[in-house]
């Protein structure tokens, strides 16, 4: 990325409060239109889907659009033996930048509806089939965003990642949060898209070890990068294009 680090991780507080805006402002927008839970679903989750590519196709270019701890952590991870991932120092501003982005997106779309700005939610997802379907989301997440990377289909990332999110919406038991950045700031509105301060840190949980299976899953599928395992001028020019780019709620 050409841009500074302080430009990036603006893109990455916008992206991440507008992407939880969307998340949460369509949620309540549902539940003011109508009582059936399935309405409602699809209503949140086509906006979501949405949403997100715009921004992905948006903000992409200036910070990779990450808008997601899981997908930083797992870029800077991959990226770490060649090169050409996030420093340590990207990864710190980074988290932060989409930490506080997703807080401001939570209380932005309550204010757009005159909701309190914050009310903890009451949204209680400890169940354990929630938490399994959080690990099945995030792996499959980290598995596109990497795999897209490795196979030279990264450009596609916008349609494919806002596709999967779409998807997860509905394959998945927990809605597919996929995101710690997303799920700290759903707790701070008490609304459908809500979750339980108490449920934060299991799904938090279950989302990083989601990212150690797509991570593993991204190795066993395609294995390291090509300059990782040969640092020769000849592989080097045989070499797939590096991974990562955007992600997501």
């Amino acid at each position: 990325m050409s841009a500074s680090l302080g430009r990036r991780a603006l893109a990455e507080a916008v992206g991440s409060a507008a992407l939880v805006a969307v998340v949460v402002g369509s949620g309540i927008q549902a539940t003011e239109l109508s009582r059936d839970v399935g309405v409602q679903l699809l209503a949140n989750s086509l906006a979501t889907v949405f949403g997100l590519g715009v921004l992905i196709v948006l903000l992409g270019p200036v910070s990779g659009a990450h808008f997601n701890p899981a997908v930083t952590l797992a870029a800077w991870f991959t990226g770490r033996r060649a090169g050409d991932g996030p420093t340590a120092r990207d990864v710190a501003a980074y988290v932060s930048a989409q930490i506080a982005g997703a807080v401001a997106g939570a209380v932005l779309a309550d204010a757009m509806f005159g909701e309190p700005l914050v009310r903890w939610s009451t949204h209680d997802r400890s169940a354990g089939h929630l938490l399994l379907g959080e690990v099945v989301a995030t792996a499959g997440l980290i598995l596109l965003i990497l795999g897209l990377g490795r196979v030279g289909r990264a450009q596609l990332a916008p349609v494919a990642v806002a596709s999967y999110i779409g998807a997860a919406y509905w394959f998945t038991s927990s809605t597919s949060f996929a995101n710690p950045a997303v799920t700290i700031g759903r707790a701070f509105t008490d609304t459908f898209a809500g979750i339980a301060p108490g449920s934060v840190a299991p799904f938090v949980a279950a989302q990083v070890l989601g990212a150690v299976v797509g991570l593993a899953l991204v190795a066993a599928l395609f294995g390291r990068p090509a300059a990782a395992r040969d640092e020769t001028p000849a592989t080097q020019a045989e070499s797939e294009p590096a991974a990562p780019v955007p992600a997501v709620p």
